[in-house]
């Protein structure tokens, strides 16, 4: 018999190598705390996990604004993305071209031409009829030259010619203000301490080497020294400059910290799978809240801009544009927060989960039993696969989750694609699971 057991010591509990068996009210004791301590543990656990839960909840919207922000400042490509659709939309064209036609127009002076005409006719003794009759021509001539040149503008800014030099001046300016925001010495215009100075070298070059071959030989002879012009001094560009770098951090690494609270809460929860849930959830509340502020958003833009300024449903394409992006990457966070607490669920000890499995389940051992009459077995394969199934099937849902973080800008349809494979995969891995040799009969 163990020495440290005895009939009076329920369980057989010692107390923990003294030598002396634990009498009835000592044992009764040593479980009061052992469950006071795990009491006091999982509650620590839940106040951690509550704390990083509200953190992460904080943080996913700031994330996604900031991402936003980040590419369409520092990323020329993503900006030129976004702009682009605007050179197209009927209500920004015909404000372009109602300007442009007011423009031209304005240089043209009718009055002037009407009263030359006029003094032509005078002084070549034209009828006074005539004469009288072409003072009236100021109207009807402004509205024949507006009509020519609004017919002009408009085939010139309907044309693709116009989109390209569109998409052309966009990018341009853009990654100028890139380079002169980043210190970057590529490029024309580039930011030398506190002033921003433009290089024409390049120019300097090409005209010389015009002269040259035009038979000014001396031309070569023009120095490349002092080739860059200052453009402006500003104190501020420092202070860009930082908020640059301070954006290009916070666009890059914002959204990894918060995926990694995200993380640490679910890790530190308890219940993982219920604290899932509950991130995922949440997230998408925080979401949705983005979605219903940039509609409110976009109702003040709205209203906020005169109409003398700029037409109504021009306002609105140039917002709905700018903001489509931002608007797409919080819908497609949207439905992965919902794919990912209904997977969560399904995977709880719910009755419509544990019903879903089981239809699921029994749907993957009718295909496997079919393959197995139809003398196609997974052998060893089969074997392993079942054995493993559990691991198999978190891989995958890892490996989608992994594809879904590295995807770069992905969408609602990249998420489709990703949740079809992810619910594919397993149920092939389960029939082949299914289709094993069935085992030999006991001699």
């Amino acid at each position: 018999m163990n020495p440290a057991s005895t009939p009076g010591t329920p369980g057989g509990d010692a107390s923990g190598g003294t030598g002396h068996a634990l009498t009835a009210d000592e044992h009764a004791e040593y479980q009061r705390l052992r469950r006071a301590a795990t009491v006091r543990h999982r509650r620590a656990r839940y106040a951690g996990a509550t704390v990083l839960l509200v953190l992460t909840l904080l943080l996913a919207p700031l994330a996604l604004v900031a991402t936003w922000v980040h590419d369409q400042v520092a990323d020329t490509d993503r900006y030129v993305q976004t702009v682009a659709p605007l050179a197209s939309d009927p209500a920004v064209q015909g404000v372009v071209i109602d300007r442009l036609t007011d423009r031209v127009v304005a240089q043209v002076d009718v009055e002037a031409i009407t009263a030359a005409l006029t003094k032509t006719l005078s002084d070549n003794g034209a009828p006074p009829r005539v004469v009288e009759g072409s003072k009236s021509l100021t109207a009807p001539l402004r509205s024949a030259v507006h009509s020519v040149v609004e017919r002009t503008v408009t085939r010139a800014v309907t044309s693709e010619l116009f989109r390209q030099a569109w998409e052309g001046a966009n990018r341009r300016a853009h990654a100028t203000v890139v380079n002169m925001l980043t210190g970057d010495r590529q490029g024309a215009v580039q930011a030398e301490g506190d002033t921003v100075q433009l290089d024409i070298g390049a120019v300097v070059d090409q005209v010389r080497q015009r002269l040259v071959d035009a038979g000014f030989e001396k031309a070569a002879a023009i120095p490349d020294s002092d080739r860059t012009v200052t453009l402006f001094r500003t104190e501020q560009l420092a202070k860009a400059q930082d908020g640059m770098r301070l954006l290009d951090v916070v666009g890059t690494w914002l959204p990894v910290l918060t995926l990694a609270i995200a993380a640490l809460a679910v890790w530190v929860a308890p219940a993982h799978r219920v604290m899932v849930m509950i991130t995922a959830l949440g997230v998408g509340v925080t979401t949705v809240v983005v979605l219903v502020a940039l509609v409110v958003l976009r109702r003040v833009y709205l209203d906020s801009v005169p109409a003398t300024t700029l037409p109504p449903d021009a306002a609105a394409a140039i917002f709905d544009t700018f903001l489509r992006f931002l608007r797409a990457s919080a819908r497609t966070l949207l439905v992965v927060c919902l794919l990912t607490a209904l997977t969560a669920y399904l995977y709880g000890p719910g009755r419509v989960a544990r019903g879903v499995r089981a239809l699921a389940g029994r749907g993957a051992a009718g295909a496997g039993n079919t393959l197995r009459r139809a003398g196609v077995t997974t052998g060893l394969t089969g074997h392993w696969l079942a054995a493993h199934q559990k691991w198999t099937t978190g891989i995958v849902i890892g490996a989608g989750a992994l594809a879904l973080v590295l995807w770069n800008h992905p969408t609602v349809g990249a998420v489709a694609l990703v949740l079809v494979l992810v619910l594919v995969v397993p149920a092939i891995i389960a029939v082949l699971a299914a289709a094993q040799p069935a085992p030999d009969p006991p001699d």
